[in-house]
């Protein structure tokens, strides 16, 4: 998801920076070893092949080809501190408030005073990542919650807490308007926000039924997609696309 976040902040000519984790193994042997892996490359795997996929995915996330020039790929390990240089850090990892507290304290060592922080959530409570950081950091912090694939889906909900700063929200839902392409809307910091709080109910209710009534993946598609006015992704491919994964996850907390 972060990947292809990234792609539609390229499509609309801003430089990207796009961090992922470095390989464990290879921090672990450095580790034990006192080990120096200068190579980029090698440390930078994870993040350049999910951008490469990214790119080769059908509908693309990129408006042309040369777009994806404008993405700079890094690793937590090397990079984070580069984020210095940001007016926007856009978190989208793993659903598990856990990780993302974790990157938010190292976000928060090296962020510029007044930079704007989002999570890109599926639908854990913004207030409870922004616990422990600075005023600062909670002033310029919300819920900025993208649809997979970004650049189709029109909809990115902006989830305010109670700690920040109305311009803030302002000029989130401004610039989703005008310069991405989106359709904003202004939502409460509950459980799944507003569309996975519709969406994933009805999913698990729609998935009951096919274990009643003895229903085929494909039966359900070609029933709950275009014929009803949704998109041909239907629920089961959707769920795919949007992961198994983080579907349980939002199920389980909405």
């Amino acid at each position: 998801m972060g990947s292809r976040i990234a792609c539609h902040f390229a499509n609309i000519g801003l430089e990207v920076l796009l961090l992922d984790i470095a390989p464990k193994e290879l921090l672990d042997d450095e580790k034990k070893k006192g080990l120096s892996l200068d190579s980029s490359v090698v440390k930078n795997r994870i993040v350049n092949t999910a951008l490469q996929s990214t790119l080769k995915a059908n509908p693309s996330p990129i408006y042309k080809k040369a777009f994806a020039s404008r993405i700079r790929t890094g690793n937590f390990t090397d990079n984070m501190k580069d984020i210095a240089n940001c007016d926007w850090v856009l978190e989208a990892v793993i659903e598990n408030i856990d990780i993302k507290r974790s990157v938010f304290s190292e976000v928060e060592k090296y962020r510029r005073k007044g930079s704007l922080i989002t999570s890109n959530t599926s639908g854990i409570p913004i207030h409870l990542m922004a616990e422990g950081r600075s005023d600062d950091f909670r002033k310029h912090f919300c819920g900025t919650h993208f649809f997979n694939p970004p650049r189709y889906l029109r909809l990115l909900e902006i989830i305010p807490t109670p700690e920040t700063d109305s311009e803030v929200v302002k000029f989130l839902e401004n610039y989703g308007d005008l310069y991405l392409g989106k359709s904003t809307v202004i939502c409460k910091d509950t459980p799944a926000f507003i569309a996975n709080r519709i969406g994933v109910y009805s999913i698990m209710s729609l998935l009951h039924l096919v274990e009643k009534n003895g229903m085929t993946v494909d039966d359900v598609d070609k029933l709950t997609g275009p014929v009803l006015g949704r998109p041909k992704s239907a629920t089961f491919r959707t769920s795919d696309v949007v992961g198994l994964d983080t579907l349980v996850k939002v199920a389980k907390d909405v």
